[in-house]
């Protein structure tokens, strides 16, 4: 199945950031790389979502809601082994019990100038996390049921890096707000759950 890109993330941006995305040469900025898993496990027979809370730190990510992810590293043979490398450091799931299932659009990052490179998997046990304490303050756990539900998705007064108190769209997930590429990424899943899940 081919994935929503560009579009679906394109819902969840703020309009400023929508602007500058249109505006700039992102290959002439050299950016780095990064990859994130959107790891998919059992719960109370229930499918669940891991999503990660940043500690507060002097960073433009700082304190903001994650999927499991970093810097891609010379060590990793591809983007895929480095998502699945930094889930296990950040959250503790090893790379053997994950099942990759695809990739989807990466999305550009400019405050951190960063292509960010989306993996969805699975493991199908439920997981014992354990947070790295520099990179995780915690884990938080988004029914799948949640995320499908348009009633959380909400849009608010934030804010970011590059822009006072702007109108940023939004998930609201377990109480906690999503913005930013994560809730641009979490769009595209959305969208390509949904169109998997129609008759």
């Amino acid at each position: 199945m081919s994935v929503p890109g560009e579009s679906s993330h394109f819902i969840m941006a703020p309009e400023v950031r929508k602007q500058e995305l249109y505006k700039i040469k992102i290959e002439e900025r050299n950016p780095r790389n990064a990859a994130v898993l959107m790891l998919f496990y059992p719960k109370e027979h229930q499918t669940y979502l891991a999503l990660i809370l940043r500690p507060t730190y002097e960073g433009v990510h700082s304190g903001q809601v994650a999927l499991p992810g970093g810097k891609v590293e010379t060590s990793d043979h591809s983007y895929k082994d480095a998502a699945l490398r930094e889930t296990w450091e950040e959250i503790g799931v090893t790379t053997d019990s994950v099942e990759v299932l695809k990739s989807l659009t990466k999305v550009y990052i400019p405050p951190s100038n960063f292509w960010v490179h989306p993996f969805l998997g699975y493991t199908s046990e439920l997981p014992s996390f354990v947070p790295q304490e520099e990179e995780v303050d915690k884990v938080i756990e988004v029914s799948l049921s949640q995320l499908l539900d348009d009633h959380y998705v909400i849009s608010k007064k934030l804010s970011t890096s590059y822009a006072e108190n702007i109108e940023v769209p939004s998930f609201e997930l377990n109480g906690y707000v999503v913005w930013g590429a994560t809730a641009m990424m979490l769009s595209e899943l959305k969208m390509l759950l949904k169109s998997a899940l129609e008759p």
